[in-house]
């Protein structure tokens, strides 16, 4: 992938070693410089890797932790899963999360572009999740051997497994595990480390183009927040540096449902121009190119949300499906990660608008829909394929290619 922008230099050439190497290739012939990502997500200054997202590997394991303590009945408690969301009272198993300063919390609705001047918005949101939580405690928990039915918690089976679900059909594990995807990772990518508030913040331009660190580290401030983005989705990888190679199989929350769409033939590609956009991204920003730098960013904007939509609209056709063929355990299962995505999207980012691609009164309206009366007991197909349609008209794609 190459990119120019005409600068006025000396003829010079700058070259930090081969592109087969996994560095950038910076050649300035007069007139254009031309940037030319790695092979792979691979930077380094004097020898050392200039990439680190520790803190975002740490979010994701935190995450993971979380979505899988809330189907323990027999230990799980509302302090145990209130604990793990904001990091209180060592409760993961794995102690070097309990160690760490970091909370999924913290993160949550917390970007600067969108939250900066939003704290009640940004409360809104935790409070949601936290809530959550302790319905799936109090509702669901004490229903475990219970027959759900309309108006009752309870479980039901489709066709693979038990599902548990609340009065209204829906598992609260799942509303969590895809409402992360975009509370946590989407928000603090694409509208947080993505972001020129973030990236331009301070002197950070001044430092990067002087090659200026952080101080105790290999990296430049803008560096690293452009590899914080780069964690949010790839953070949990065997290989970071060959991310794309297992992008699907990594975690549970973004990294596995840019798998997904990459799988679906409508949309084959997405995750070798996603992965692209960070190299050629991280690239720019080493060859001082901003505008380069800006145009990956909006590029990552664009697909990313797509990832979002396309699962909400695929969601919400499958339990449209199921519900039509009588499978209601299959249906809510469905219904239930599609409400999620769906909650999702207000986190998303139009980088022709620098607003999410569906607000958050319209997402609010679409969870109206859904959870009306009885909720997943008592939604229509004509419901979730009006849904379906509002949301694939704000995107690039149809209801047709996504649902299938």
């Amino acid at each position: 992938m190459k990119n120019y922008l005409p600068i006025a230099l000396a003829l010079t050439t700058i070259a930090f070693t081969s592109c087969e190497d996994d560095d950038p290739v910076i050649t300035d012939g007069g007139t254009d410089i031309e940037v030319t990502a790695p092979a792979t997500y691979s930077f380094e200054r004097d020898g050392e890797s200039t990439v680190s997202f520790s803190g975002q590997t740490t979010r994701i394991q935190m995450a993971q932790e979380l979505v899988s303590e809330m189907s323990d009945f027999d230990n799980a408690t509302l302090a145990s899963l209130s604990n793990m969301f904001s990091n209180e009272e060592n409760p993961f198993e794995n102690e070097d999360l309990n160690a760490s300063d970091k909370s999924i919390k913290s993160k949550v609705a917390a970007s600067t572009d969108y939250y900066a001047g939003d704290a009640s918005g940004s409360a809104t949101v935790k409070a949601f999740f936290e809530a959550r939580l302790a319905d799936q405690v109090n509702e669901v928990f004490p229903a475990q051997n219970t027959v759900a039915e309309a108006g009752v918690a309870g479980q039901i089976a489709d066709g693979e497994s038990t599902r548990y679900v609340n009065a209204q059909g829906f598992e609260y594990n799942q509303i969590v595990a895809k409402g992360l995807i975009g509370a946590l990772m989407i928000d603090q990518a694409l509208n947080n480390y993505l972001g020129t508030a973030v990236l331009d913040e301070a002197t950070n331009v001044e430092d990067n183009d002087n090659g200026v660190v952080v101080e105790g580290k290999s990296y430049t401030n803008m560096e690293h927040k452009w590899d914080e983005a780069f964690g949010y989705l790839y953070g949990n990888a065997a290989d970071a540096a060959n991310a794309n190679a297992t992008a699907g199989t990594d975690d549970n929350f973004l990294n596995k449902y840019l798998g997904r769409v990459e799988g679906d033939e409508d949309f084959a590609g997405i995750a070798q121009e996603v992965f692209d956009a960070f190299k050629l991204g991280r690239a720019a920003i080493v060859a001082g190119d901003y505008e380069l730098r800006d145009e990956q960013a909006e590029i990552l904007r664009t697909r990313l949300s797509e990832v979002v939509g396309i699962r909400a609209v695929y969601y919400l056709q499958q339990g449209k499906n199921a519900i039509e063929a009588g499978d209601y355990g299959a249906a809510f299962h469905d219904l239930s990660e599609g409400f999620g995505f769906v909650y999702s999207l207000q986190f998303t980012r139009n980088p022709n608008t620098d607003a999410p691609y569906l607000s958050t009164e319209e997402v609010n309206a679409f969870i109206s829909q859904l959870t009306a009366d009885n909720g997943l007991w008592d939604v229509t197909p004509e419901t979730l394929d009006a849904i379906s349609t509002a949301i694939a008209a704000q995107f690039d794609f149809t209801v047709t290619q996504a649902g299938s």
